[in-house]
């Protein structure tokens, strides 16, 4: 795997050091120029956390991932240029789902002048990497907060248009195990969400590119607009002009999304 390659499918400028100007870099054009995506759970095909398979897929392939996959390739990446990475077992809604929650997100904590929060794996969280300290957080006219919670966990709030309210994690080395758990079980158990959903999200400069199934949704600071797709083509084509994927196959799986928004909205 070679790291320059890596970089040039992020736009990234300089030379990369292991100090808080490259993970900041780093951060930003790994958002903006690679989206959020479930589409291989969608068809049906097998996705683990082996970081050789998750390389050729986003840097040679030119597709996106989902969180095990996004962050699992920028901890690489961060390991390659010198930096103290720790992968950490998040839980996404553990507000409400309690422990079991936690090993469904890969969350990654970098430890430099101060510890930071590093996450390209949310979806529509933070754009840049951010102090592992108390307190609200603005980016971009979005507005975020972190809180130290007394069973010693950390909880992320999203903004208030995200997709997922919070995750919470504790600050130390990953189960791998617990990992490997969920990661099956989120993309082969009928009541997942990544199951049931098409999903695909993408940072912009004033905001964010969401499709959910049917759904296009563009998110700034001003508001959400909203609009239903009606053809498997229109499908395709957003996702090409919109998160830059490919994917034609992915047209067989258009009645299935279909059948699932009627199954939502009744229409």
């Amino acid at each position: 795997m070679d790291l320059q390659s890596y970089l040039d499918r992020i736009h990234f400028e300089g030379e990369p050091k292991a100090d808080p100007e490259t993970l900041i870099q780093l951060h930003r054009r790994h958002l903006l120029g690679i989206s959020y995506e479930n589409i291989d759970v969608q068809l049906r095909r097998p996705v683990d956390l082996d970081i050789r398979r998750i390389y050729t897929k986003i840097v040679e392939q030119g597709r996106g991932g989902w969180c095990y996959e996004m962050n699992g390739l920028m901890e690489w990446a961060l390991t390659e240029i010198g930096f103290d990475v720790t992968r950490v077992n998040g839980g996404v809604m553990r507000a409400v789902r309690g422990d079991e929650a936690l090993g469904n997100h890969l969350v990654l904590l970098v430890e430099l002048d101060r510890t930071w929060l590093v996450d390209v794996g949310f979806g529509d969280g933070i754009l840049d990497p951010v102090p592992l300290m108390e307190g609200p957080v603005e980016q971009r006219g979005f507005h975020y907060r972190l809180e130290r919670l007394a069973d010693g966990f950390w909880r992320f709030h999203n903004h208030d248009a995200g997709g997922a309210p919070s995750f919470d994690f504790f600050p130390r080395l990953a189960d791998e195990a617990l990992f490997r758990e969920k990661c099956d079980l989120l993309q082969t158990a009928e009541t997942s969400s990544f199951v049931m959903n098409l999903v695909c999200q993408r940072f912009v400069e004033d905001g964010y590119q969401i499709q959910l199934g049917r759904v296009a949704k563009q998110i700034t600071p001003r508001g959400t607009r909203t609009r239903v797709l009606n053809s498997e083509g229109e499908l395709l084509e957003r996702l090409r002009l919109d998160f830059d994927l490919d994917v034609p196959e992915l047209g067989a799986v258009w009645p299935r999304i279909v059948a699932r928004h009627e199954a939502m909205f009744g229409e």
